[in-house]
């Protein structure tokens, strides 16, 4: 088992940044490859960025490319989302999920661990 806990979200207002943390707790750290997830209220949950176990990979949603980055410190067991020039629209909560395969990082269906979720909330 893997746990998960997110933290980081709050209200902010759009043009601010936000850095997201996710703790993991159990099994090894470093075999897992992360993922961000978000779900705003009445949709479904989506993809936002996954990083490889080793931090080597970085993949994002074609729409957040350049405003959010996503990394992690494997000595430290934990995975950040550095989102930068937030806007409305990426008012949801955000989900840290953890997964040992390296296919469909960008599908929720193939994690295997997911943290209770952290809100964000930007206002215009």
């Amino acid at each position: 088992q893997v746990q998960l806990v997110e933290s980081g979200g709050g209200l902010v207002q759009a043009g601010d940044s936000l850095r997201l943390s996710c703790a993991a707790s159990g099994r090894t750290f470093s075999n897992y490859h992360m993922g961000w997830f978000r779900q705003a209220p009445g949709k479904e949950r989506e993809f936002v960025a996954a990083i490889s176990r080793g931090g080597g990979r970085q993949s994002y949603a074609d729409s957040l490319k350049g405003r959010f980055t996503i990394s992690r410190d494997n000595a430290n067991n934990t995975v950040y989302l550095q989102m930068n020039n937030l806007k409305p629209e990426d008012t949801a909560v955000y989900y840290c999920a953890a997964t040992a395969k390296l296919f469909g990082l960008d599908q929720l269906i193939y994690y295997d661990y997911w943290g209770q979720g952290t809100q964000v909330t930007v206002s215009s």
